[in-house]
């Protein structure tokens, strides 16, 4: 799988984890010259609390249009530190 965002391939992996719909990337399969930590955190109900990165390609911003779980319940465990996308990035074979 690729997560592209402004014709840019910005991760791509063999072992992402669907959840809800959206595909899990590992932390070794993104490209981290185009993400930028971000101060933002969500909580869901039975994952945990999610924080972003922003991401920076060619000159555009997409703000937190990923996010991962650095701590999860236990019933989220197989996502700990995978990266999700949305915003505008797309996730294609």
């Amino acid at each position: 799988m690729k997560a592209i965002w402004n014709n840019q391939v910005i991760a791509e992996s063999n072992d992402t984890i669907v959840i809800e719909g959206n595909h899990y990337f590992p932390p070794d399969s993104i490209k981290e010259a185009f993400f930028e930590k971000s101060d933002t955190h969500t909580t869901c109900p039975w994952k945990g609390e999610a924080s972003y990165y922003t991401l920076k390609v060619d000159g555009k911003e997409n703000k937190d249009a990923a996010w991962y779980y650095p701590e999860t319940s236990e019933l989220a465990k197989s996502i700990k530190d995978r990266i999700a996308f949305w915003k505008g990035v797309t996730v294609e074979e």
